[in-house]
């Protein structure tokens, strides 16, 4: 029986890159490195043998491709293959090395079967999410015996975005491998349609900019930030608009290598591109510029839009004057930044670059796998995955951690393993005029409860047949409460924090209140609101700390 293999060098979990090392009988690949440090690969020294007889990267993200250069010089002797337009973006990853990087990975071709050892071929097909990123399918035929096939996606997304065509499933459909090893990134989650996301970042940098705001958007070298500046540069609510578009740091880099990239792009972009520069203009408005460091508390004197590495310290634009600055932050970068500084007007956004749960689920029908391999995402969103009925009865799932062999025993019988515990079963009880859902303890032992009872306050809303519940963040309330009026400061009658009696120090103190202890805005509201005998006047610490 041919072997088959996946160790993970790194499963891609939280910060952590992709590098995924399969044996196919006698041979072994290497998916990726995304390491910074190759010494998981051969402990803490590098004169040993190669670690794979042929090394593919799926596109070029740092999270997949940073380590390649250290990988290469550890052994040169090692071939590095991945398409045409990766090998152009790769050289990113090392702009901060002395002199020029010469091009040591070789371009593959699109749907064409290359054979690098006997029996042993690789093929790639597009797999949208960024330009010259690609699904990867190994085929290995042993001199006797049937063929046996896997299928790694990298970072793939179905859905057409401004200037990358999505995965088409078509031309996988009938492929059938033995083994799909695919990225988790968004777990269960469910967006809405691609354009519909971004109409939504459009009106709110719209209205944002109505209200005279500067719009910073701290983001990734290549990938969100060009998408980001074309939806920008062809959107109704900009096209024609007198704005200033500001690009700094290595954001501008990717630019510019997207624009030796143009014969590889949609057709529609390249349409584009004969009527209007694809990015820096100054002719067209709304007004495409380069910023340069010395640059940056210059800007936002008047209302504008800034594009700017997320690793950079971002409170140089706008530290002089934090009230004219809207933050905009991709929802998985929220969390680190904020930490930063909290007191920044910060919002976060969808824009997907990756499939949601109902696509992810809809690609492995499609395919009808053996064995599939979740990797790349939070270990819980992972869990998820390989929790869903419809994918469990139908396939052997795996979620591997870095460092865990995976092995992929093909056409035997052998029992699935329980899903794991991601279902908790409650009680519902009608008390009048309210409702009350009791759930287990467990529950609380999911990393995820924290961000979920962050406030005691959740939503509820239907989804067809399914109620679906969310907590709300205190940053959301603080943002609900910004767009009303702070009547809370009005004579007239309102059952609002400020004037219940257990409000004291900007903080809840009612036992009873699903607020207790938390700070609260003076205009809050919670069931057991308690009036007080007299309305106390507002301290100073109070107003300085009101919304609005």
């Amino acid at each position: 029986m041919t072997q088959l293999e996946c160790f993970p060098y790194g499963a891609g979990h939280g910060d952590e890159g992709v590098c995924l090392l399969v044996r196919m009988g006698p041979y072994r690949i290497l998916l990726d490195c995304g390491l910074s440090d190759l010494t998981a690969l051969s402990g803490d020294s590098l004169e040993v043998s190669a670690p794979a007889d042929v090394v593919l990267c799926s596109h070029a993200h740092s999270d997949h491709a940073q380590g390649l250069l250290n990988l290469h010089r550890a052994f040169p002797q090692m071939p590095i293959y991945a398409s045409e337009v990766t090998t152009q973006l790769l050289p990113l990853n090392w702009l901060d090395e002395p002199g020029r990087v010469p091009q040591f990975v070789h371009a593959l071709p699109w749907r064409s079967p290359v054979e690098f050892q006997d029996g042993l071929t690789a093929e790639l097909f597009p797999a949208g999410h960024l330009p010259g990123a690609a699904a990867i399918l190994l085929t290995y035929t042993p001199p006797e015996g049937r063929s046996h096939s896997i299928l790694y996606t990298g970072d793939f997304f179905l859905s057409n975005s401004r200037l990358v065509e999505g995965l088409r499933l078509e031309e996988l459909r009938g492929l059938r491998p033995d083994v799909v090893i695919v990225e988790g990134t968004y777990g269960t989650a469910r967006f809405p349609h691609r354009r519909q996301q971004e109409n939504q970042i459009a009106e709110r940098i719209s209205r944002a900019l109505s209200d005279r705001q500067s719009i910073l958007l701290p983001l990734p070298m290549v990938g969100l930030g060009q998408e980001l500046l074309m939806l920008l540069r062809s959107h109704h609510l900009f096209t024609g608009r007198d704005l200033d578009i500001w690009v700094d740091g290595t954001v501008a880099s990717g630019c510019d290598a997207y624009l030796e990239l143009l014969p590889h792009l949609p057709t529609s972009v390249q349409n584009f591109a004969k009527h209007q520069s694809l990015f820096w203009d100054d002719r067209i408005r709304p007004r495409v510029r380069r910023l340069h460091p010395e640059q940056r508390s210059l800007v936002g004197g008047s209302p504008c839009i800034v594009l700017t590495d997320f690793s950079i310290d971002w409170q140089e634009f706008c530290e002089d004057s934090p009230e004219r600055w809207l933050i905009l932050l991709p929802h998985h970068l929220e969390e680190g930044l904020i930490e930063i500084s909290p007191e920044y007007d910060i919002e976060t956004y969808v824009l997907a670059q990756h499939c949601d749960g109902a696509s992810t689920t809809q690609f492995i029908h499609n395919l009808r796998p053996q064995h599939v391999i979740f990797v790349h995402g939070d270990p819980n969103y992972l869990v998820d995955l390989t929790g869903l009925d419809e994918l469990h009865n139908r396939y052997h799932l795996h979620s591997p951690a870095s460092g865990s062999l995976v092995e992929l025993p093909i056409g035997e019988t052998f029992l699935q393993p329980a899903p794991p515990e991601t279902t908790y079963e409650g009680e519902l009880t009608e008390l009048g005029t309210v409702v009350t859902i009791t759930l287990p303890d467990a529950i609380t032992h999911d990393p995820r409860w924290r961000s979920l009872s962050d406030t005691g306050l959740i939503e509820a809303r239907w989804q067809g047949q399914d109620l679906v519940l969310r907590g709300l963040t205190q940053r959301e309330l603080m943002t609900q409460n910004n767009e009303r009026s702070p009547a809370w400061m009005d004579s007239s009658e309102k059952d609002c924090c400020f004037r219940c009696r257990h409000y004291r120090g900007q903080r809840c103190w009612n036992p009873g209140s699903p607020l207790f202890n938390f700070k609260v805005t003076p205009d809050g509201y919670c069931p057991v609101f308690e009036a007080a005998q007299t309305a106390m006047e507002p301290t100073r610490e109070d107003v300085d700390q009101a919304p609005g």
